[in-house]
């Protein structure tokens, strides 16, 4: 039996990423000895918690990573715990050095789009347009994250199909829940004792909410973050427009009317907070009838007098992204918790969805409407 050494064994475990964090468990301290004997070698792993929801995950990761370098002998792995020595080590090295509680997206030299998805008023299909484009991009293979920044009600994760999981902590850092395509999702429905909890917050509870869901977690290097925002122009706006300037806003509407005529406060708050408004979505745009004709349930022209309003009082292109149709394999999509991009990529909504996923993913970051953070050094 060929000889193998504990340095080639820890090289092999390089290749395990912790299945929350996507780093190496040997980068993240979690490997804590290696025994090797003439036909066996056992790992012991620290886990951040316990009760880790995925140990058995990391067991079959780490007994297949030895075994390619050690065939012939039997690979056996234990679990221990960190110490809070340990995980407060972890959660310094993961943080790079930053202060606690600093949004990452907010910071200068940040290479994340970071798009609010927003309405005027509710019931227009903005958790489920958000849902969607998100799950589109990560199709793409982007790394992106949502954030269900819509406290009173909030539905993401119910739509991803992720019912009652809770997030993992370490310390005061909280690993997101994994998703369906890679994708990472908060929400503060995953923070509640209970599911059932009513959510009656003001003011500076929710920034406070926003501020930990953004700042407390441990997103790691996404390309892109979707905020799912209550309807309206209240609170979480404007503490959204205070904590992440740049980010870019989407305005999601029905072709009716009276939607059409709140949806273009929401897209005019944002400009009032320095955010650029880059788009407008019509949900539930028409109906399509199995003869090929397009029944228009909610009016037409809604979403076109919000793009053409917000182009005229903000002074740059605010395009019409698309028209997403009404269609009962969407809303069925949401309710089961398989978005229908993925589960009908071909239905009619699914291919609107992505062209416009496409189309957000592929724009430049333009700086129209943006507050660029500079001031005059003095007068000449």
């Amino acid at each position: 039996m060929a000889a193998v050494t504990e340095d080639q064994v820890r090289e092999a475990l390089n290749a395990v990423n912790d299945p929350e964090i996507k780093r190496p468990i040997t980068e993240l301290g979690m490997v804590d000895t290696v025994t090797i004997t003439d036909d066996s070698i056992t790992v012991r792993l620290l886990l951040t918690v316990a009760g880790c929801p995925l140990k058995d995950t990391l067991n079959r990761d780490v007994t297949a990573a030895v075994t390619k370098v050690a065939p012939a002998h039997l690979v056996s792995v234990e679990m221990g715990v960190m110490t809070d020595e340990q995980r407060k080590a972890m959660q310094e090295h993961l943080r790079g050095g930053r202060a606690e509680r600093e949004i990452p997206f907010a910071q200068a030299g940040s290479l994340t789009k970071v798009y609010a998805i927003a309405s005027g008023k509710g019931g227009v299909g903005k958790s489920s347009v958000t849902v969607n484009l998100a799950l589109a991009m990560a199709r793409r293979g982007l790394k992106v994250g949502i954030v269900d920044a819509d406290i009173y009600g909030h539905s993401i994760p119910d739509m991803l199909g992720l019912g009652d999981q809770r997030p993992t902590q370490v310390e005061e850092m909280i690993m997101p829940v994994p998703a369906a395509e890679g994708m990472k999702v908060m929400s503060i429905g995953m923070l509640k004792p209970r599911k059932d909890q009513v959510v009656a917050w003001r003011g500076p509870m929710l920034d406070r909410a926003l501020v930990q869901m953004l700042a407390d977690v441990y997103w790691g290097d996404l390309d892109a973050l979707f905020l799912d925002l209550p309807p309206g122009t209240g609170d979480m706006a404007i503490s959204l427009g205070q904590h992440l300037p740049g980010a870019e806003v989407v305005v999601v509407t029905t072709p009716q009317q009276a939607a059409a005529q709140v949806a273009e406060r929401a897209g005019t708050m944002a400009s009032m907070m320095h955010q650029r408004v880059v788009g407008v979505i019509e949900n539930m745009s028409y109906l399509q009838l199995p003869n090929g004709e397009r029944m228009e349930i909610f009016g037409s022209g809604g979403a076109d007098e919000v793009a053409k309003g917000l182009t005229a009082r903000l002074g740059y292109d605010v395009p019409l992204l698309g028209r997403v149709p009404l269609e009962e394999k969407l809303r069925e999509g949401g309710d089961t918790g398989h978005p229908i991009v993925a589960a009908d990529p071909a239905a009619p909504s699914a291919t609107v969805l992505q062209d416009i996923a496409d189309t957000l993913s592929g724009r430049q970051r333009g700086l129209a409407g943006m507050q660029l953070g500079l001031s005059p050094a003095g007068r000449l």
